[in-house]
């Protein structure tokens, strides 16, 4: 007993070590419905400041950057019907799945929280993290965190990590909280 302890010890070390000198990869899938706000959200992460002329997505993008000692890939999918049959596969690989709500949208919260129990229901995503955004709070009939998690039933997903954030990526509000967590994302 007293070797394994000594080598959970050792590995632990060398963890440690690892992330002070070598960088972290994450592969992040951002999806959610139309018009929620995925790509101005990559735009935020990447460029620090809010862009009003965001072009739609049509398909995907795919983005890299890197914060800190973090390199991050980002697929920012298309949230029209026809693309979300193929965001599974774009999922499959990724550290977390980013789910992005235009919280002041009332009316399709119900239809958002539909597609993303249709996603999770895939075996093949299983244990993956998921990271709720709810965008737009800087909208007066936005739905906070708590209201968010239960129109959405996030509170019924029991296997995976689950974190909810309001943010505003016009105004940037909470956009360091939302990096801060991405950063303790396991790479696989």
């Amino acid at each position: 007993m007293e070797k394994f302890s000594l080598w959970n010890k050792i590995t632990d070390i060398f963890s440690w070590l690892r992330s002070l000198f070598f960088n972290k990869e994450l592969e992040l899938s951002i999806l959610g419905l139309q018009n929620a706000g995925k790509t101005t959200f990559v735009n935020v992460l990447a460029n620090n400041k809010f862009d009003e002329d965001t072009i739609p997505t049509i398909g995907f993008n795919y983005k890299k950057l890197k914060k800190g000692k973090v390199e991050f890939k980002l697929w920012d999918l298309g949230g029209q019907p026809r693309f979300r049959d193929s965001w599974e596969k774009y999922c499959r690989t990724a550290n977390c799945i980013i789910y992005v709500v235009d919280s002041a949208d009332i009316g399709n919260i119900d239809v958002s929280k539909k597609q993303l129990q249709q996603l999770l229901a895939s075996s093949s995503l299983e244990g993956i993290p998921l990271l709720v955004l709810g965008n737009k709070n800087d909208l007066e009939n936005a739905v906070n965190e708590e209201k968010l998690t239960d129109l959405m039933e996030l509170s019924t997903i029991k296997d995976r990590t689950v974190a909810v954030y309001s943010i505003s990526c016009k105004n940037m509000t909470n956009i360091e909280n939302v990096f801060k967590w991405l950063q303790k994302v396991k790479s696989k």
